[in-house]
C-alpha cells in the first residue's frame, strides 16, 4: 500500500530560490518541461519568477509534499512596482537573449521570434492595480486539495492585507476547464485569448484566462452546489 502523502503549505523562503526555477522550468509548457519550446531555461525563470523571489518574496507561497518542495504560488501586492521591474528586466532579458540567440536551436529561435513579434497581442486584459497571481505544480502534486490549499493560503493574505480583489492568467484547454469550474471557486472570467504558440505542439487550442475574485464577497476559493 502506497504510504499517505502528507502536504503543507508555508511562506516562501530565500533557500527556495533554486528550487522554485526549478520548478518553473519543469512545468513551463502547458505543465511539462519548457526545454521542447525553449531551452534557455536561465532566462525563462527569470522572467517568470525573479521578481517574486527578489522583490516581493513575502508575497510567495511554497507547497511541500513529504516534506519536499512541489509546487509554489507566486503573487503581488503592488503591480505598479511588479512593472516598473519588468520595464527594465525586459531591456536585461532582450540584451542577453540577443547575444545567446545564435546558440539556440531552431525551437527556440522560434519561440523569441513569437515573443517580439506576437506574444504581446495575445496577453488578455487584466485589471490595474489589483493583486495577482500564478501557481505552478508539479504533475504528481496536481490535485484539488493542494491548489486549493495554496489558494486559499493566499486569499487569506490579502485579505488580511486588506486587497479587495486578486486576479489570475490561467492557462486553459477547451476540454478541461471552463468559465463555470472558476465560477465555483468565486471568480469571474473576464477574457481569454489563444496563446498561438502552442498549435505546434497541441491538438486543440490553448488559451490564456483573466480570472477576477471579489475578497469582499468571500476571502476563500469556494464550491458552489449543483
Amino acid at each position: 500500500m502506497e504510504s499517505t502523502r502528507l502536504f503543507e503549505i508555508r511562506a516562501y523562503q530565500p533557500a527556495d530560490r533554486a528550487r522554485v526555477r526549478e520548478l518553473c522550468c519543469a512545468t513551463g509548457f502547458l505543465g511539462n518541461p519548457i526545454d521542447p519550446v525553449f531551452e534557455d531555461r536561465e532566462l525563462f525563470a527569470d522572467y517568470l519568477t525573479a521578481y517574486y523571489t527578489d522583490w516581493e518574496a513575502e508575497s510567495s507561497l511554497v507547497l511541500l509534499v513529504n516534506g519536499e518542495i512541489r509546487g509554489y504560488l507566486m503573487g503581488s501586492r503592488f503591480p505598479l512596482r511588479q512593472q516598473c521591474y519588468a520595464f527594465y528586466q525586459n531591456i536585461s532579458l532582450f540584451l542577453r537573449g540577443i547575444f545567446r540567440y545564435p546558440r539556440y536551436s531552431t525551437a527556440s529561435k522560434k519561440f523569441v521570434q513569437w515573443i517580439f513579434r506576437t506574444a504581446w497581442r495575445e496577453v488578455p486584459a487584466a485589471p490595474r492595480r489589483t493583486a495577482h497571481f500564478h501557481i505552478n505544480l508539479l504533475a504528481d502534486a496536481r490535485q484539488v486539495a493542494t491548489s486549493r490549499a495554496l489558494v486559499d493560503s493566499y486569499l487569506r493574505y490579502l485579505h488580511a492585507c486588506g486587497e479587495k480583489r486578486v486576479y489570475g492568467q490561467m492557462v486553459v484547454f477547451e476540454d478541461r476547464r471552463g468559465a463555470k469550474m472558476f465560477e465555483r471557486y468565486g471568480f469571474k472570467v473576464l477574457n481569454k485569448s489563444e496563446i498561438t504558440k502552442y498549435r505546434a505542439f497541441h491538438p486543440e487550442p490553448v488559451y490564456l484566462c483573466t480570472v477576477v475574485k471579489d475578497l469582499d464577497e468571500n476571502s476563500q476559493c469556494y464550491a458552489k452546489a449543483g
